[in-house]
């Protein structure tokens, strides 16, 4: 096999993945719906192998669940979930948070993106959940450890169905939001890392019950 047959086939799994994940976010594929390989190629008009690369990597990324011998399918989304995913990240950024303070460093990428979410007009916006992520993930980034922000990057895609969740059902103001990372950036600022830290669990917590209160409504 040549050099560009290896880079078209994985042209063709990232291609369909970046497909799927798109409509698994975006809720036009719901939560606990079946993906077969048979199923995927079809729609995609790719090889069962590639359509088989692509389930697994969304597996991979937290967004597919495959028991023995089932179809994989979109991960359901229940309070035990939301906690166990907000805690998890709540832990790294936490620990981000408290590196940062001790030098004093605010991500200038945490400021950008919370800057759009400033720009927004007031209220609760589903387009809010791309910059509110980037404002996290820039706390991160701002270690320069890779192996940290692979560990991020493992749930990351778990992170954002929970928070395309919390505002496809409108429960945070964009306003709100912006107001709370900003008093995080300004701990950090003066290196403050307990206040920063706690000021990351309060903005946690509350998406975190608005989303579990709304999960057991429906």
């Amino acid at each position: 096999m040549t050099t560009d047959a290896v880079l078209g086939v994985v042209g063709v799994v990232d291609a369909v993945t970046v497909q799927l994940r798109t409509r698994i976010l975006s809720g036009d594929i719901r939560s606990g719906a079946p993906l077969t390989e048979a199923a995927v190629s079809q729609s995609f008009g790719v090889a069962r192998p590639s359509a088989k690369a692509a389930i697994e990597q969304l597996v991979a990324s937290g967004l597919l669940v495959r028991t023995a011998h089932r179809s994989a399918r979109v991960v359901g989304i229940d309070a035990d979930t939301v906690r166990d995913v907000y805690r998890t990240r709540a832990r790294l950024e936490s620990a981000a948070l408290r590196e940062l303070a001790q030098s004093r460093v605010v991500p200038e990428a945490a400021r950008v993106a919370n800057a759009e979410l400033l720009a927004m007009p007031p209220g609760p916006d589903p387009a809010t959940v791309d910059p509110d992520l980037r404002f996290h993930s820039a706390l991160i980034d701002a270690l320069g450890s890779d192996r940290t922000g692979r560990m991020y990057r493992s749930v990351l895609d778990e992170v954002r169905l929970c928070m395309a969740q919390v505002q496809g059902r409108r429960l945070l103001d964009a306003e709100d939001i912006a107001a709370q990372h900003a008093a995080i950036l300004e701990a950090v600022a003066v290196g403050d890392a307990d206040l920063a830290a706690d000021l990351l669990s309060v903005h946690l917590s509350s998406a975190e019950e608005r989303l579990v209160d709304a999960l057991s409504r429906d």
